[in-house]
């Protein structure tokens, strides 16, 4: 809860920093939809080790904050685009097999706890491809930068008197690419990417919205986000997807 309320003043912070010098504003917050599937270990000697969340555990789909702020901003200066996502799951749930987590051996058709923490910030900074939101008459829009994503990482195993738990946070920059497409006024589809493989990690996230402007500068939105995300680090390993729908509702100025 603290990683959240502290995502959502970050988001505000920006915003109200940047206010006055912005020519745009957009904030967004809503809920996402988590729906994940894959694997994770800490200390693994062998894919043995390694736990199969749609196998072994009994993670449910879980709806959790996420929230945003562009800030589109004059002359040359790049615009910014800041992002949390904060995700957890937890549960009980039983391996076939015995495996290695941290420095204790978990026995095989036992019931044990589990907890993955996986928390994500964007910060991204993007120029729009120049003149051509003047030359399709603000129907289309391109916009090219670079991203820097950080993964805070908790997992936890607690069996019995064992209890196991290791933290990683990682820092990866990537690649981000977006297009807006106005038909009409009130209506925006969008679509936004954000990859790069750094060092042993990879992380592929994509996302596509519809936007529909109520009244004034308040608008609805709703879409679909995938993430792949593939990191070793601090002897944590986890290959994973998150996935799934989101709502939101937001401002633009």
């Amino acid at each position: 809860m603290v990683k959240r309320v502290l995502g959502i003043l970050l988001l505000s912070w920006v915003v109200g920093l940047s206010g006055a010098n912005a020519a745009g504003l957009e904030f967004a917050v809503g809920g996402w939809q988590q729906d994940p599937n894959g694997t994770f270990g800490y200390k693994a000697l062998s894919s043995a080790d390694l736990i199969n969340i749609d196998n072994d555990l009994n993670y449910d789909r879980k709806i959790r904050l996420q929230g945003r702020a562009k800030i589109e901003t004059p002359a040359l200066l790049p615009n910014i685009y800041v992002v949390a996502a904060p995700s957890k799951f937890e549960a009980t749930g039983r391996k076939s097999g015995s495996f290695t987590f941290g420095d204790h051996t978990f026995s095989s058709n036992v019931d044990f706890y589990s907890k993955l923490r996986f928390d994500q910030y964007d910060i991204g900074l993007y120029y729009g491809l120049p003149f051509l939101k003047t030359v399709t008459g603000d129907r289309l829009n391109i916009d090219l930068g670079i991203n820097a994503r950080a993964f805070d990482v908790e997992a936890q195993i607690r069996q019995a008197a064992f209890d196991e738990k290791q933290s990683a946070t990682v820092v990866i920059p990537q690649v981000y690419a977006a297009i807006q497409v106005v038909p009409i006024e009130r209506l925006a589809f969008e679509a936004e990417s954000r990859v790069m493989s750094f060092s042993g990690n990879a992380i592929y996230s994509l996302i596509g919205r519809v936007r529909l402007r109520l009244f004034g500068p308040l608008f609805v939105a709703g879409g679909y986000r995938y993430d792949k995300i593939d990191i070793d680090e601090e002897d944590v390993r986890a290959n994973f997807e998150l996935k799934g729908p989101f709502a939101e509702v937001g401002v633009r100025f």
